[in-house]
């Protein structure tokens, strides 16, 4: 059968029309003579390999069965004759077995299957052998390309057959990994590897393109192509040029059905970005249409009409753009639209067959009768061919035979084959009889009763075999199958099937019976849980009482094993999941089956968790400041990604530092990073959404930003003298992360300020700069910038700087006082000129001490003290507080700039008036009898001016009592007072205050104590008693102890004893003698003797000063507040000045209270006899 054209492609099968033959064709039983149908053949393009037996399927069937026939490049195979050739028995399948020349057998076969009804042919098979692909050996030299440029690296696999399918990997030490595509890298339709732009981080590896050929699933990988990358310092920008397809325009034919891929590829720097249009319109969403490879790429998978048009793609960059239009047609190899069918005729019916097709062109159609063109055939009257239409009239035996129709155009053809069989046959029925059938109520049976005999014959459906089922919602088709729509309880029964024709009848029965439906009442809801919930899946079911049921789950299609997860289990008909996880989610189906139905019920479990990490992480477009970053978003988890968290590490010595860089929305996946200059990083991201962050993702490769000049200001820019002649310019150090480059240094610009002369500059890497031979404080502008191997930073903003400055020439003049009160005094001085400074004059600075005090017999502290006073007005002036009443200072005045003091004023001395005393010392509270109270006290230790009495308040402080406080003036020699009680018991608040002409000072209060009688032990007795302790003193309770003998006898004993010491220590000391100061240096009450100069003094002036009695000790403990000798130095500024007003530096003693001076048994025997007397 001569075939216009090589095989085409199915592409649109008349689907309506096979569903129709498929109702309305009649099986012919193969028992019932009949030509040949081929059932099975290869394919039309047939790939074998030479070294595995050739195999050529070709199967029919017939009665009487075919004989089988080849014809291979057109003319007839003797298959009997080949050796190496074989058909199988009762197949007209060959096996070749090419042991030598396996070429020969690469050719056309056609299989014939004949018997004495006719002859159907197979389609014509191209028989190709497999060729292992070998790519040719070739030394390929190294590629050298400089950044910048484009480069296109060829692949050129081995042909097949099949065509292969092309990757590349890269190679390097010690693994290979693909070449991942980006904007800027792809590989080409035809196989090749397209640069947009090389950098130099594509030498780092050997480039391999790799081929998988289908047929053997074989994989060959070309020789690897080395290439190098020759670095410039600037990368030139470029503006866009086509690397594929080249030129402004180009066109492609592709068949309906196939694949149509369109590809744009352009080099420029920066890398080109692509957009496409249709016919001047943007593409436009399409499930079809599907861009790829980073806009580079359509893809439609299967083609058709309405893809014809022309196809714009633009690449653009910041230089510019170009633009290339592909003009798309589409044409069709032949295809069915109903295809000829067998027919089985009775002697004098009609038949037709049909043979229609469409395609781009329109196919040529063309009828064979047994392999012969319809034209040469023997001529039969009732016979005739109009286009695609075969019609027969009044058939009779000799129509019998195999009719092919060849449908072809440019791109294919088709061939079809139908027998149409001429012959009387009794009615017979095929299949199964006397069925038992049940069925659900409600559900639409299909009975069948699949008959044969010709002519056709006539069929009847009955129920119990009364009537005719036909109509309503009952339905026969021409096969025989009953139809019953919507079955119901009352059409449960037997049916009747039969076929009739005048050769004979045949009949067949199917009993029904219907069951009510299966209905699952509650189905299970689909679900979104977090992670860690329980989980509930309900499937209520109602079915037919006479109906077993059984209920499974399954899981995406598969079946539970529910003891393997001890997580799930069944509860009667409901699924139970605790703890739900990610590996929990998935489709479940509920699954109620019985003996005729099965139901379901599916809901989706879906597990809300944090977002997988972002993978593939990728580093693109490189320059100074930034970088493009793209990764492949995880799974979010049932929960939208709201935003990515990019993270760095850029510590070269302790890595895995992680730093959050910025967060970018959650819809995006490819973002700028602004990075600083000369700086190695690598880069992670973390998805997070509303259940939190995902885990971070794997690092990106390690990427150095290019250098760049510094962009930072050098800060607290300033100039300072450190001598009288020079000056330091000092500023904030750059952090390394501000360098933007190697070898970073300082550019140090100076001039005079308000001078006509040039900027000075001088290069430094320190962080200081020193000018010499300078005037004293003048003034300089300066600035700094940096510079690093890359070039000049910004400079910074101008500042003012002066020289060293040196001690001011002159003092205040005109110092003087004002406004003197008992704590502060105003001072008032004139300006110092500027001149004079020498230097920025930063204060005035008053020195001052308290000479003596206005009492003659009160000795003060000389120590020194300064304020300071802020130069801000013309005419100066401050006060000074914090001054002592009554008392006599001195006073002068320097000037200071920010290095040095100048020379003092002239001292002047003032004194300050009286002021309110301090309040009085020493005050202390004594029981000497159960009835009384004896308060005493001591002076102030700050009078301020002449005591004129002392102010003593006291009440009671029991709350029943409600006694008023009462007042007793008294006069200044009066210290004490003694207050008679009204029971052991009752206490007293007592309040002191001095007196002088000013007014009452400050106020001492204090309670008498507790009244207890908890037994104390007496220190150094070995007796004990009840006691109070009284402010030092014991008052004895119970008993009046003083009239006991025992008592009396023991204080006797004591008196004599401290008597006794007293006499051994009074005729120690009237020996005289001298020895060493600074065993009681501590203690001195004087000035030390400047003439002695071993360092001694004679104690026997200690002895007349003890010798004055009680009174007159007392009162010197009162005096001795201060010594005029040595004193403290004092926090501050204080001074130590002896009593002449002269510096004493040498001496570092510290000043003690008269009170703690050891005086010997004087001071213990007149306490001692004082308790004596008061106890007796």
């Amino acid at each position: 059968v001569p075939c216009a054209v090589k095989m085409g492609t199915l592409v649109e099968p008349a689907l309506l029309l096979l569903l129709w033959q498929s109702v309305w064709a009649l099986d012919v039983p193969l028992e019932i003579r009949q030509p040949p149908t081929i059932i099975k053949q290869s394919m039309k393009d047939h790939i074998v390999d030479p070294k595995d037996t050739m195999v050529i399927e070709c199967e029919a069937k017939g009665n009487p069965h075919p004989i089988f026939s080849w014809r291979r490049n057109g003319k007839y195979f003797n298959v009997a004759r080949d050796t190496q050739v074989s058909m199988r028995r009762r197949s007209g399948t060959l096996d070749i077995y090419a042991w030598n020349n396996p070429e020969q057998y690469e050719a056309e076969y056609q299989c014939i299957a004949s018997n004495a009804y006719g002859s159907a042919y197979s389609n014509k098979i191209r028989l190709r052998l497999y060729r292992a692909p070998v790519w040719p050996r070739e030394v390929l030299e190294p590629l050298v390309v400089s950044a910048g440029l484009p480069l296109v690296l060829s692949c050129d696999p081995p042909p097949g057959p099949p065509k292969p399918e092309t990757y590349w990997m890269s190679s390097s030490v010690p693994t290979m990994h693909p070449v991942r595509p980006d904007r800027r890298v792809s590989m080409g339709i035809n196989g090749d590897l397209y640069f947009s732009n090389v950098q130099f981080n594509d030498s780092a590896a050997d480039y391999c393109c790799n081929a998988r050929f289908p047929y053997k699933n074989v994989i060959q990988q070309k020789m690897p192509v080395v290439v190098k990358v020759l670095t410039i310092r600037t990368v030139a920008e470029a503006a866009p040029t086509w690397l594929s397809p080249t030129g402004s325009s180009s066109s492609i034919l592709v068949l309906q059905g196939e694949e149509l891929l369109l590809e744009c590829i352009a080099a420029g720097v920066p890398t080109p970005r692509i957009a496409w249009t249709k016919n001047g319109d943007d593409l436009g969403a399409s499930p079809r249409i599907k861009v790829k490879n980073f806009n580079k790429m359509i893809q439609i998978q299967k083609a058709s009409f309405d893809d014809v048009g022309e196809y714009t793609c633009t690449a653009t960059n910041k230089i510019g753009y170009i633009e290339h239009t592909v003009t798309v047609r589409v044409k069709a190899a032949p295809f069915w639209l109903e295809k000829p069918t067998d027919l089985v005729l009775a002697p004098e019916e009609n038949g037709r067959l049909l043979c229609q097709s469409d395609g781009a062109p329109r196919p040529t159609v063309s009828w064979f009768i047994n392999g012969e063109p319809i034209e040469v055939a023997t001529p039969q009257p009732n016979r005739q061919v109009s286009g695609d239409t075969l019609t027969l009239r009044a058939v009779t035996a000799e129509n019998t035979a195999v009719y092919q129709c060849n449908v072809s155009n440019e791109f294919g053809y088709l061939l079809a084959n139908a027998f149409v069989n001429v012959l009387h046959a009794t009615p017979r029925i095929l299949g199964a009889r006397n069925e038992l059938i049940k069925v659900i109520e409600g559900s639409r049976p299909l009975l069948d009763c699949r008959y044969f005999g010709s002519p056709v014959p006539e069929l009847r459906w009955s129920k119990y075999g009364q009537g005719t089922l036909e109509g309503n919602r009952f339905k026969t088709h021409r096969n025989g199958t009953l139809e019953i729509k919507q079955i119901r309880i009352e059409d449960q029964g037997t049916y009747l099937c039969v076929v009739s024709n005048v050769a004979g009848r045949d009949e067949s029965q199917v009993r029904i019976e219907v069951k009510e439906p299966t209905l699952i009442v509650t189905r299970p809801q689909s679900m979104k849980v977090i992670r860690g919930s329980d989980v509930r899946f309900e499937c209520g079911v109602k079915t037919d009482v006479t109906t077993p049921v059984t209920t499974t789950w399954m899981k995406d299609k598969k079946h539970f094993v529910f003891f393997c997860i001890e997580r799930i289990s069944l509860d009667e008909s409901n699924l139970v999941i605790t703890n739900a996880n990610r590996g929990d989610e998935g489709n479940y189906t509920c699954v109620i089956k019985s003996e005729m139905e099965q139901k379901s019920a599916s809901a989706r479990l879906m597990v809300m968790d944090r977002p997988d990490p972002p993978t593939k992480l990728e580093l693109s477009d490189p320059y100074e400041r930034s970088v493009r970053l793209r990764w492949v978003p995880g799974e979010s988890n049932h929960n939208p990604i709201t935003e990515y968290l990019v993270q760095y590490d850029d510590d070269d010595w302790l890595p895995g530092k992680w730093r959050n860089l910025s967060t970018y929305p959650g819809n995006l996946n490819s973002v700028i990073l602004h990075l600083t200059p000369f700086t190695y990083y690598e880069f992670r991201v973390i998805a997070i959404n509303e259940i939190g962050m995902s885990r971070p993702s794997r690092p990106s490769t390690r990427f150095q930003s290019s250098g760049a000049p510094p962009d930072v200001i050098p800060k607290n820019v300033k100039g300072v003298g450190t001598w009288r002649n020079n000056m330091e310019i000092s500023w904030e150090p750059l952090t390394y992360r501000q360098w933007n480059g190697p070898h970073l240094k300082y550019l140090v610009w100076w001039k005079r300020r308000d001078s006509r002369e040039e900027w000075k500059n001088a290069t430094t890497k320190w962080l200081k700069y020193y000018i010499y031979d300078a005037d004293t404080f003048t003034p300089y502008d300066i600035k700094v910038q940096a510079v690093n191997d890359f070039g000049l930073g910004p400079e910074s903003p101008v500042v003012t700087g002066y020289s060293g400055e040196d001690r001011p020439l002159t003092a205040p003049l005109n110092l003087r006082v004002s406004d003197i009160e008992s704590t502060q005094v105003t001072l008032h001085w004139d300006s110092v000129t500027r001149g004079s400074m020498m230097g920025e004059l930063k204060e005035y600075k008053a020195y001052y001490w308290r000479d003596s005090s206005q009492l003659g017999w009160l000795r003060v502290n000389r120590g020194m003290k300064s304020k300071a006073y802020p130069d801000n007005h013309p005419e100066p002036s401050g006060v000074l507080t914090g001054l002592v009443p009554y008392s006599n200072y001195k006073l002068y005045i320097v000037v200071a700039n920010n290095r040095y003091e100048g020379p003092p004023s002239n001292n002047i001395v003032f004194s300050t008036p009286e002021g309110v005393p301090s309040a009085p010392r020493s005050f202390r509270i004594q029981q000497r009898h159960l009835d009384s109270i004896y308060v005493d006290w001591d002076l102030p230790a700050e009078p301020n001016g002449v005591i004129t009495g002392y102010s003593l308040k006291y009440q009671t402080m029991n709350a029943t009592r409600g006694e008023e406080s009462r007042v007793e003036e008294l006069t200044p020699n009066v210290t004490s007072f003694s207050v008679r009680r009204f029971d052991r018991y009752t206490r007293y608040r007592f309040s002191v205050a001095a007196q002088t002409r000013i007014g009452t000072g400050e106020w001492h209060t204090e309670e008498s104590p507790h009244y207890t009688t908890e037994s104390t032990s007496l220190p150094h007795t070995r007796w004990s008693t009840k006691q109070t302790l009284l402010s030092g003193g014991w008052m004895l309770d119970q008993v009046d102890i003083t009239t006991q003998g025992w008592f009396i006898g023991i204080m006797c004993a004591v008196a004599l004893m401290v008597l006794i010491l007293l006499i051994v220590c009074f005729i120690k000391r009237s020996r005289g003698g001298k020895y060493p100061v600074r065993e009681k240096k501590d203690i001195s009450m004087e000035p030390v003797d400047d003439k002695d100069q071993e360092g001694s003094f004679d104690y026997r002036e200690e002895e007349r000063g003890l010798q004055r009695g009680q009174s007159s000790m007392e009162a010197m403990m009162k005096r001795s507040d201060s010594d005029d000798s040595l004193v403290d130095y004092v926090e501050g500024s204080e001074i130590p000045f002896n009593e002449d007003g002269s510096f004493i530096g040498q001496y570092t003693g510290t000043r003690r209270d008269v009170r703690e001076l050891d005086f010997g048994g004087t001071l213990e025997l007149h306490s001692s006899v004082n308790t004596i007397y008061s106890l007796a």
